[in-house]
C-alpha cells in the first residue's frame, strides 16, 4: 500500500504544481494554538511539518529558534507534541505529517519508544537534522519497518557518490538543503541555479520525490515551482513573530500567508 506522502507526489503530479510543505513548531504560539494553526493551514498545505522543539536548535536560524524559545517558555514537552500530533490526525486523518527535530530528543526518550509514540499519534514521517547518512540507516529501517517515512537530507555540498548512495537508501521523500546556511537565511543562490542543481539530483533517479527547503518565501516560491516540492518553514514562524508583535491573531494571519503561497504555485 502506498504512504500517504506518495499519494501527495502523486496527486501534485496529475495537477501540474509542487507540494507545498509548511513548516510550524510544536507549542507556538501556545499548545492550543499550535493546533488551531495546523488544522487552518492544512486546508492549502499538502503535507504539514511539526517541530518537536530543542532548546539548542543549530540548524536553525532565529525565525524558528524564536518560535522554539516561546513553546519552550509556555512549558511544551515531546508528549505535548505527540498529543497535538494525535489530535491534528483525527480531523485530519488523510493529510501527511512530519515530525522534524534533532535526534538528542529521541535519543533520551529511546528510539523504539519514540516510534512507538509516532505511529499511536498516526504519525506519517519524520527528518531527523543531526542524524545523517550513514549513522542514521538502522533508524530509517525502524522507521520503515513501521511504514514511518525516513527523510534524507541532501546538501549542496553533498558529493555525487555520496548523494547516489543516500537516495538509493531513501524512502518516499528527500529533502534537498537549496543553501549553506541555517534556516531562514536570505536566499544567497538564484532560483535559477537551485532548480540547476535540483534537476542535476533529480536525474541520478527521477522516480524518487525531491523537495526544496530553506529561504522559501512568498517572493521566490514562484521561481521553484518546477520542483516536486517546496517547504516554507521560517517564513511562517516570522509571521508569527510579526502578528504577536502587532498584536494580530497568528492562526487568522497564518490562513492568509498559506492561502496567498498556495496560490503562487498553483
Amino acid at each position: 500500500m502506498k504512504s500517504k506522502i506518495s499519494l501527495v507526489f502523486e496527486n501534485c503530479k496529475k495537477e501540474k504544481r509542487p507540494a507545498l510543505i509548511t513548516y510550524t513548531v510544536a507549542g507556538d504560539n501556545n499548545k492550543n494554538n499550535s493546533l488551531k494553526i495546523l488544522n487552518t493551514i492544512a486546508k492549502y498545505s499538502d503535507i504539514c511539518e511539526l517541530s518537536f522543539v530543542h532548546n539548542c536548535p543549530i540548524a536553525d536560524g532565529n525565525q524558528i529558534q524564536n518560535s522554539s524559545y516561546r513553546a519552550l517558555k509556555n512549558g511544551i514537552t515531546l508528549k505535548d507534541t505527540f498529543e497535538i500530533a494525535k489530535k491534528f490526525k483525527k480531523n485530519n486523518h488523510s493529510k501527511p505529517l512530519i515530525l522534524m527535530g534533532y535526534y538528542n530528543l529521541i535519543y533520551q526518550m529511546g528510539e523504539n519508544s519514540f516510534l512507538k509514540n509516532c505511529k499511536k499519534s498516526k504519525v506519517d514521517g519524520l527528518i531527523v537534522v543531526d542524524l545523517p547518512w550513514p549513522e542514521n540507516k538502522n533508524f530509517a529501517k525502524k522507521c520503515k519497518k513501521k511504514s514511518i517515512t525516513f527523510v534524507q537530507l541532501l546538501s549542496p555540498t553533498t558529493t555525487k557518490k555520496r548523494m547516489k548512495k543516500i537516495i538509493n537508501d531513501s524512502h518516499d521523500m528527500i529533502y534537498y538543503i537549496s543553501m549553506l546556511s541555517t534556516t531562514g537565511g536570505k536566499l544567497k543562490v538564484s532560483p535559477k541555479n537551485i532548480i540547476k542543481n535540483y534537476s542535476m539530483i533529480k536525474r541520478i533517479n527521477p522516480r524518487k520525490n525531491l523537495v526544496i527547503g530553506f529561504g522559501i518565501t512568498d517572493k521566490n516560491i514562484s521561481a521553484l515551482k518546477t520542483a516536486q516540492g517546496l517547504v516554507c518553514g521560517s517564513f511562517l514562524c516570522k509571521t508569527i513573530t510579526n502578528s504577536l508583535r502587532l498584536r494580530q491573531n497568528p492562526v487568522t494571519k497564518l490562513d492568509k500567508v498559506v492561502y496567498n503561497l498556495k496560490k503562487k504555485i498553483l
